[in-house]
């Protein structure tokens, strides 16, 4: 077992700071053993833990450090741009910069506004699709996450097109009732929910790669029948992209699949890996936006400078040629490796994966499209993940949750977190 010491006296003094001793629940470790491991510092593919730990990183700060920990043409933009002045509350250059970078190559996106995380893009994006259809009512499909956005913390009712319930205590019936909640993958629960209710529908918001709860690959079937049942009933397309945007490739899932949405949110990847978050639309739709419009929204931090420097920084080289092809290459080397070898010893595992995302899958060879499919007993997971720390690779302490691979993860690295990766199986199906 790897020395937890110093991990475990700061967490003992955190909780008498925090609930829970963190400042986000899955940092707790309550889904895995131990206690949680208290970060140093980061540098390429590499972490190391208060105990001097080194661990190889698949967690890369949940995914917007797709160039790795520490990199240096975003650190020295960084450094540049912290010369001049932390926070202004004011327009700077940065932020045109950021745009003239993303827009040109995004091409459903005409306009931006950025602000200061996933969630606020989300909670905003929702409030001018409301503002410009006139509607209250939104679909979102279970299995996906947008935030922590009161009206989108809620789970499925007792029917397939039926109005959602307050998942989260502090969120009231009426704005849980404005929230429609349908099974993925489900064209008939689709139709049937847009029959009833589509003179009441704003937008329709799903996480066009959901990420967030399994890694619940969509048949684009499934997305082009959304898409078209929008366009049809007057009702606004939202692809929630906080994870897949600028992951898969630089488009996001959008591009990957060929398929636009009406209105987009991006998270903390445009900033490399700071404080940040974006959402846009067509000309039309974001000019209801404040100062243009009715629709207010705000933010003393958005567009900050420091993140706008490392956005531009981030975003540069992902614009690259070949960036996204490389990146999936190193991805499909270590995701082989691992699902070859859980192939030869016929173990129920595999490594689900689409560009440089993947998610550890103990329901056999089962292709898993929706939430409930997913199998609840994490007693396997949790035995992998204490066996990789104990190995020297690093996780995100939830089975729920996907893993990522950078550009600064070599082949090298790779191999050996594959060959420790197959130890940790090995521990879990022959014990």
């Amino acid at each position: 077992m790897i020395s937890r010491s110093q991990s475990e006296a700061l967490f003992e003094k955190s909780k008498t700071y925090f609930p829970g001793g963190v400042n986000s629940p899955v940092r707790a470790f309550k889904s895995v053993e131990g206690t949680p491991l208290f970060i140093k510092r980061g540098d390429g593919a590499n972490i190391w833990d208060e105990d001097s730990n080194q661990f190889i990183d698949f967690c890369c700060s949940w995914g917007p450090l797709i160039l790795g920990h520490n990199n240096q043409k975003v650190y020295e933009s960084i450094v540049a741009a912290l010369q001049n002045g932390a926070s202004f509350g004011a327009p700077t250059r940065l932020e045109n910069q950021l745009a003239e970078l993303i827009l040109p190559r995004i091409p459903f996106v005409e306009k931006l506004r950025f602000v200061s995380s996933g969630t606020e893009a989300v909670m905003s994006a929702l409030r001018l699709a409301r503002g410009y259809t006139g509607k209250n009512k939104i679909i979102k499909f279970e299995g996906c996450y947008h935030g922590h956005v009161d009206a989108l913390l809620v789970k499925a009712g007792s029917g397939l097109a039926t109005l959602g319930t307050s998942s989260s205590a502090g969120v009231t019936e009426s704005l849980a009732n404005d929230t429609i909640v349908l099974p993925l993958n489900d064209v008939e629960a689709l139709k049937a929910c847009i029959v009833e209710y589509k003179d009441e529908i704003a937008c329709a918001i799903i996480e066009p790669i959901p990420a967030n709860n399994g890694l619940l690959l969509q048949e684009k079937t499934f997305l082009l029948v959304l898409r078209e049942l929008c366009t049809e009933n007057g009702i606004l397309l939202f692809f929630d992209e906080v994870i897949s945007g600028f992951r898969v490739s630089f488009g996001g899932a959008a591009a990957y699949y060929g398929i636009y949405p009406d209105i987009v949110s991006y998270g903390k990847i445009i900033g490399g890996g700071l404080p940040v978050g974006a959402y846009g639309a067509s000309n039309e739709i974001m000019a209801m936006i404040a100062p243009d419009g009715p629709v207010y929204q705000a933010g003393t931090l958005s567009g900050n400078p420091v993140a706008m420097a490392a956005g531009i920084a981030q975003l540069s080289v992902c614009a690259e040629p070949d960036f996204y092809a490389k990146l999936e290459e190193k991805t499909q080397f270590f995701v082989q490796r691992i699902n070859k070898y859980a192939n030869s010893k016929n173990y129920p595992f595999e490594l689900v994966t689409i560009g440089s995302i993947f998610w550890l899958s103990f329901n056999g060879k089962k292709r898993i499209a929706n939430a409930d499919e997913i199998n609840p007993d994490m007693t396997s997971f949790k035995i992998v993940h204490r066996e990789l720390l104990n190995r020297g690779v690093y996780l995100g302490p939830s089975g729920y949750e996907v893993g990522f691979i950078s550009q600064a993860h070599e082949f090298e690295s790779l191999e050996t977190a594959a060959n420790k990766f197959c130890e940790a199986l090995d521990v879990v199906f022959e014990s």
